[in-house]
């Protein structure tokens, strides 16, 4: 890269910190953060521990925003000096650095412009996301279980906390469903980007005869609420089974009926869940999934008129994924929806999708 080239990076970087700054409007966060933190030095502040939390939470927020801006700016500011530097002394070792640091400052930045522009009105919320393999048996099942232990690194290498509220295993190898936590800000923001049908191709582990199979998962997506959405459901519109609990190595399994299956009769939803080994903390938990999805269920009629019920989401099989995986004849993946492509398939089989989430969040703007 040449100085001229290094210059007008750092001035394209310079111009985007104006629009961050300006977009922002940092006085009037900062003049909310302090607000908020007078609210917290109250007596009374814990009385409503809900609220309590809110403002917490709003806060943090608020501080990580300003944060994050001032670390970039402070990064610009250091390279900018370092560019300096490398005109006096005409240094190729420190000019090979400052152009590595350049690159690494400029995804740090789009990382961060992503961020804020997560901000339809549940981005910030956890995100719940249920796998359910379509037909094909144990191969199905086992490209199930692949794509948990994507989320769950992915969700890991993100910082989200990511719990399992259900788990159904395979009747060989897999898994039937599962439903995933991950909680964190953000988390359903970045996480709507993968609801939808994935299709994996590959030479079966399972077939004698070694050919090739494609086996297809469904991948629900929703935001967690918390008690200020309110969702009327009537008592007399439900059905609450209890029943053993199941996991996959031994985990969650107990010798009592703690697992919860709430049907709502109404819509025939149903939820699960068996992540606690007390069977009320697990209706408690079913009862919020069972309000995730009738609230979800209710935008998604609203959205009928305008054709967009589900985003991308169709029928669990041929023709309808939004990603496929091919393992054989070749190395791919591709997202159908925006042609964003990787050869790198055990990256992102190890997490790697952030490309993919970036890519279809831009094409919504």
């Amino acid at each position: 890269m040449e100085l001229a080239d290094i210059r007008n990076e750092l001035e394209k970087t310079a111009r985007r910190l104006t629009d961050f700054r300006g977009s922002l409007d940092l006085e009037e966060k900062e003049a909310r953060i302090a607000e908020l933190e007078n609210e917290m030095t109250h007596p009374d502040f814990w009385n409503d521990q809900q609220a309590a939390q809110g403002v917490i939470n709003e806060t943090n927020v608020l501080k990580e925003i300003v944060g994050e801006l001032a670390e970039l700016n402070d990064s610009y500011e250091n390279l900018d000096l370092t560019f300096e530097l490398v005109k006096e002394e005409s240094d190729e070792e420190l000019q090979a650095e400052l152009e590595e640091e350049i690159m690494v400052l400029s995804k740090k930045m789009n990382e961060f412009e992503l961020q804020l522009l997560l901000s339809e009105e549940y981005d910030s919320k956890n995100a719940i996301l249920e796998l359910h393999p379509g037909a094909g048996g144990t191969e199905s099942q086992d490209w199930g279980s692949m794509l948990l232990r994507m989320y769950t690194r992915w969700g890991e290498k993100r910082g989200f906390k990511v719990e399992t509220l259900d788990y159904l295993p395979g009747d060989e190898a897999g898994i039937k469903s599962v439903t995933l936590l991950f909680k964190g800000h953000n988390a359903y923001g970045y996480l709507k980007a993968e609801k939808g049908v994935h299709r994996l191709v590959r030479i079966s582990p399972f077939d004698s005869s070694g050919r090739r199979h494609t086996s297809f998962v469904s991948c629900e997506v929703m935001p967690e609420f918390d008690e200020t959405i309110n969702i009327e459901i009537r008592t007399e519109d439900l059905r609450i089974d209890t029943y053993r609990a199941t996991g996959a190595g031994g985990q969650h399994i107990n010798t009592t009926d703690s697992a919860v299956r709430i049907t709502h009769l109404p819509t025939g939803v149903v939820v699960t869940c068996q992540s606690e080994r007390s069977q009320i903390k697990n209706k408690a938990q079913a009862m919020k999934l069972l309000q995730a999805k009738l609230y979800q269920r209710e935008i998604e009629q609203q959205q009928a008129d305008l054709d967009e019920i589900r985003g991308e989401q169709k029928e669990n099989g041929w023709g309808s994924q939004i990603r496929s995986y091919v393992f054989h004849p070749y190395s791919m993946v591709k997202d159908h929806r925006t042609s964003t492509e990787s050869g790198n398939v055990q990256g992102v089989m190890d997490g790697d999708i952030d490309q993919f989430i970036d890519a279809y969040l831009r094409s919504k703007l």
